[in-house]
């Protein structure tokens, strides 16, 4: 309960978002806020609406088997949202989109550096007349710089942002070269960025009474996520190889294939060698001289690797894993999705939900990883494309159901 009385939604319950991004890094964000609590308010081109509803298939199917219009794409993204649309390249849908900001707490935004100046719609002219708002730019390369006016896409990022270069197998064996992750993490981590700042201002507004910019690129989160990567390059100069699925200091650290898939062994010491060698039936590995310390093990990976994938290639994944499991070797599966989501620990920590929804009758959804436990993150489905502007229009900005239908005769709405 809070102060007023009445059970919380959330922990961002009393907060509004306007959000203008579209795709999937500025979505990422405002689905996390929405999850949280927060109003999200999702400005959409009259007609076509957010790129991503048309990204399929698949799309979500209505009760008799038939695609919508809801592709897999948006609804993994916009969650929780409020839909509108709004042609902000009029003048009255410009009015429109300040009076929102104005009364807003947040604003989200992924056009070009610029874009929103020509409407009115950039931080420098909305924070005159709504200094408290929290404005959040995400663009491929940030505000400044020489890049600044190029477009962003995440494989490009992916790839100049250094990821790919250490992503895949080393070129000089069979398949090497440099791999993009399979999901477009650069945007996704710039979302979650993007959340992290706007909650950081929101509580910096506690103090200060203002709002602020927040310059995000997908650049620089790639750079930044490099982690120990980009540290081990400035620390010692050297460039970190690529070395596909192995480690470069741990033997045996790396996937094998079994009869049906593949999986992770990770022996982190000798002892726990010394136990994958009992358990899949080469005990001789385990006090042959080159391969006694994890150091001798490095050194012989080329041909110790070999040996061990022979042995495991004769049993199923499901095999090895109980086996190993209670011997007390890390290990797993690498599972392909329907296995993910038929694991015994995604189905108890409820991952894959329902949401109803009026089109598809229901759709499914992944459970936000965040678990509070007095403010619990609450899941409600995406929105149609436009299916709130009326009740937006005439409950926050008081517009009569007269002047909504005038703005949609007109093509603003």
């Amino acid at each position: 309960m809070n102060d007023k009385g009445h059970t919380m939604r959330g922990p961002l319950e009393g907060c509004r978002v306007l959000d203008l991004s579209r795709v999937l890094a500025g979505p990422w964000c405002g689905q996390n806020l929405a999850d949280l609590g927060a109003e999200v308010i999702k400005v959409e081109r009259p007609g076509a609406g957010d790129d991503t509803r048309g990204w399929g298939p698949p799309f979500a199917k209505d009760a008799a088997g038939e695609p919508t219009r809801e592709s897999a794409y948006f609804l993994s993204t916009n969650r929780g949202k409020r839909s509108i649309t709004l042609d902000i390249a009029t003048p009255e849908g410009q009015a429109i989109a300040k009076e929102l900001a104005a009364k807003s707490d947040i604003l989200l935004e992924n056009y070009k550096v610029g874009g929103l100046a020509k409407y009115g719609l950039d931080y420098a002219s909305l924070s005159v007349t709504c200094p408290r708002l929290i404005y959040c730019s995400i663009t491929g390369f940030g505000q400044t710089g020489p890049y600044r006016e190029r477009a962003g896409y995440d494989f490009l990022m992916q790839g100049m942002g250094g990821l790919m270069s250490i992503t895949g197998e080393p070129d000089d064996v069979p398949g090497g070269g440099p791999v993009k992750a399979g999901v477009a993490v650069t945007d996704i981590m710039t979302g979650q960025y993007a959340t992290i700042s706007v909650l950081a201002a929101l509580q910096a507004r506690h103090s200060t009474g203002t709002g602020q910019h927040i310059d995000l690129a997908l650049f620089d989160v790639q750079v930044a996520y490099l982690s120990n990567q980009a540290m081990h390059y400035l620390v010692s100069g050297e460039i970190p190889p690529r070395i596909g699925n192995g480690h470069p200091s741990i033997v045996p650290y790396q996937t094998f294939r079994a009869k049906d898939g593949s999986i992770i062994v990770a022996t982190g010491n000798d002892g726990q060698y010394r136990r994958l060698c009992a358990v899949i039936g080469t005990p001789a590995l385990a006090d042959d001289p080159r391969f006694l310390s994890n150091a001798d093990r490095v050194r012989n990976r080329s041909v110790l690797a070999p040996l061990l994938a022979a042995a495991i290639a004769c049993e199923t994944m499901d095999h090895w894993i109980g086996a190993l499991e209670a011997a007390g070797v890390p290990c797993g599966p690498i599972n392909t999705m329907d296995r993910v989501f038929a694991d015994p620990q995604a189905r108890a920590r409820g991952l894959a939900m329902k949401l109803p929804h009026p089109s598809a009758g229901e759709v499914p959804t992944i459970a936000s990883p965040m678990r509070f436990s007095a403010t619990p993150v609450e899941h409600r489905r995406p929105p149609l494309l436009g299916e709130h502007t009326e009740g937006v229009l005439g409950e926050l900005l008081g517009r009569s159901a007269a002047e909504i239908e005038a703005l949609r005769s007109r093509g603003i709405i």
